[in-house]
């Protein structure tokens, strides 16, 4: 990791909390508001989605440079979304732990070798959750009977690596974490930060 530059820095004034108070909460988040102080000194009353889980995404890639994602329909856009496998993982629980977990469940795959390549605010503005991404190579059927959860009907594809990569990049594929990861590691296969074999086969 290279060194921080100095740019990057916090400047001013930060933000102050005051009474907080819990306004809807279920297994998985908590809304609550609270009274504030902004930077600039304005008083403010603040909305935040507290998330009970870390964010876990997986991008499994054989070393013939093809990923597997899977699909199912989203309730927020009404719409169907491709995406790496993706869960949440209690903020307890070893991040890594969960993510094999969620691809086994999803995918019904195990890897081999395992490797954070992101980590991430999702919507910082209104929300605290955080997001951890993994490359998994050297995958293998999971041993065991896995499922997924009772609300999810989910799809599975395997395609090369860089048409997943353009369907990102023409908006076809929307979830961020997928977008962040696959881009995340084109970067790494494009400077040398993944093996030579892998690389190629995932830029050809």
């Amino acid at each position: 990791m290279s060194q921080k530059p100095d740019w990057l820095e916090a400047h001013g004034t930060p933000w102050r909390r005051g009474e907080a108070r819990v306004v809807y909460e279920n297994p998985w988040i908590k809304l609550t508001e609270h009274a504030a102080v902004a930077p600039t000194g304005a008083s403010a009353t603040y909305g935040l989605v507290g998330f009970k889980n870390l964010a876990l995404a997986i991008l499994p890639i054989d070393q013939d440079g093809k990923v597997v994602l899977v699909g199912q329909h989203r309730f927020p856009f009404g719409d169907y979304s491709w995406e790496v496998p993706e869960g949440g993982g209690p903020k307890g629980e070893n991040p890594l732990d969960g993510a094999k977990r969620e691809l086994a469940e999803e995918a019904g795959l195990a890897a081999a070798e395992w490797r954070e390549i992101l980590r991430i605010q999702l919507s910082n503005s209104v929300t605290d959750e955080l997001a951890i991404g993994y490359l998994a190579t050297g995958l293998t059927p999971a041993q065991g009977m896995h499922h997924a959860d009772d609300t999810e009907d989910i799809a599975q594809v395997r395609v090369p690596f860089r048409e997943a990569l353009e369907a990102a990049n023409d908006g076809y594929i929307r979830d961020a974490l997928t977008v962040a990861m696959l881009l995340r590691a084109y970067h790494m296969a494009r400077e040398g930060h993944l093996p030579d074999a892998l690389a190629r086969a995932m830029l050809i």
